[in-house]
């Protein structure tokens, strides 16, 4: 038996439960993995409202690191291996789990249990927005918000270490002084300031090229406006509720701009993708260029408090849970 997090029906954080759940020998091209840390992302608290709809009851959480402890027969990991993982199904909320072996990175010398859960998903998020989705070249400018979550910690970083010119959003000074540190070069307080006006402000009458908007309904409106004609707008997120229904006229209207909505799990779907992408990563905080900010750790039992502090958006940099 292991100790779970399940959720039986969707709803706000008391819906999770810690419960003991048994866990079966590894079947064909599955692996245990004991967790040593989780990782815990704003995507989470979709799966746990049914925004993402799940079928329940279920296991929660996407990302985790630890230890293999048992190997199903064709795999090509071996038990003492570290190993990482964020796009492997459900249930990273446990001491223990069964995963696809082809859906496992190794972790590399270096970096520690609690760097990769931390880094895993967000890292990989940061990776295919600035390098796949809009492949960023030094000297370009772009706009991302919520520039001290902790997709945007690493991105700010990632993208200043290219070259680029980064403008991030914020919600408090507090969080103003965080995205400085970490890469971005102007900051802009959406509570106080008008976004667009200080992006034209910044950039000497400019708009943008592109736009990484992981907030949602609260900012995409203004995203939008902050796009140069052809633009392209990175919709790759929905903190805040997701946006309206969009009339594609105003794509016109606006200078012929370009919209996409991509997700990491896409990005990584074949092993090969999934490798690749957490290779960059691994690369970039062993070489300096992203470092990895955790500010909270909890207890696997106090996962309903890290799920009421993560949406009352008093987190910064990653979380990660212990089990």
């Amino acid at each position: 038996m292991v100790r779970a997090i399940r959720i039986h029906e969707t709803g706000g954080p008391d819906v999770m439960l810690l419960e003991d759940v048994e866990l079966e020998q590894p079947g064909p091209g599955m692996v245990t993995v004991a967790n040593r840390a989780i990782g815990l992302n704003y995507i989470d608290t979709y799966h746990r409202r049914g925004m993402y709809p799940l079928p329940l009851p279920t296991g929660i959480g996407l990302e985790g690191a630890g230890v293999v402890e048992a190997v199903g027969a064709g795999t090509n990991l071996a038990v003492g291996d570290r190993v990482a993982y964020c796009s492997a199904g459900f249930g990273a909320y446990a001491e223990a789990l069964n995963v696809p072996a082809d859906r496992l990175v190794k972790i590399p010398e270096g970096i520690d249990f609690e760097q990769a859960a931390a880094a895993l998903l967000k890292g990989q998020t940061a990776e295919y927005l600035l390098q796949r989705t809009y492949p960023l070249q030094s000297g370009e400018t772009c706009l991302f918000h919520a520039a001290a979550g902790g997709v945007g910690l690493i991105f700010g970083q990632w993208a200043s270490s290219i070259g680029a010119n980064v403008i991030g959003t914020v919600g408090s000074p507090e969080k103003a002084e965080l995205a400085r540190a970490h890469g971005y070069h102007h900051v802009i307080n959406y509570r106080t300031d008008d976004v667009v006006a200080r992006v034209l402000e910044i950039t000497g009458g400019e708009k943008l090229p592109v736009v990484f908007d992981g907030v949602g309904k609260d900012t995409f409106d203004m995203s939008l406006d902050c796009l140069r004609p052809r633009g392209l707008m990175v919709s790759f997120g929905a903190a805040s509720g997701p946006p309206e229904p969009l009339n594609l006229q105003v794509l016109a209207s606006k200078g012929s701009l370009f919209i996409t909505r991509p997700t990491m799990f896409t990005y990584t779907a074949s092993t090969e993708e999934l490798r690749q992408s957490s290779q960059d990563l691994f690369a970039r905080i062993l070489s300096g260029d992203v470092r990895i900010k955790i500010n909270q750790r909890y207890a696997l039992a106090d996962i309903q408090q890290a799920h009421t502090d993560i949406e009352n958006r008093k987190t910064t940099g990653s979380t990660v849970i212990l089990p």
